[in-house]
């Protein structure tokens, strides 16, 4: 999944990880937007970059291990959204098994 994600263009990631998090290992790509949870919870909706705010938008989202995102997949999908995956295993799992290079903490 994760591969198909990266390849195709038009798939909006939101890494709902805290910035300390992502100060520390991130995946250098355009696509991802940094939208902590804790930006989430207080703003909702309003918290959504422009790219994932249709319902039938493509989103991915990740985190460090995969709780979280997958917390926030089932809360988008409650509000309609139709076209929303989680990174299973997170980031996490991404440096384990697609790029080495970006490390684990």
């Amino acid at each position: 999944m994760a591969q198909r994600c990266v390849a195709d263009e038009a798939f909006v990631w939101l890494d709902v990880r805290e910035p300390n998090e992502h100060a520390l290992v991130s995946i250098p790509d355009a696509r991802i937007h940094l939208l902590p949870l804790s930006r989430l919870a207080a703003e909702r909706l309003d918290a959504l970059p422009d790219a994932a705010r249709a319902q039938d938008a493509p989103v991915v989202v990740m985190c460090h291990h995969g709780v979280r995102s997958a917390q926030v997949v089932a809360w988008l999908q409650q509000q309609g959204w139709t076209n929303v995956l989680n990174l299973a295993g997170g980031i996490d799992a991404w440096a384990r098994e697609v790029d080495a290079s970006i490390g684990v903490y």
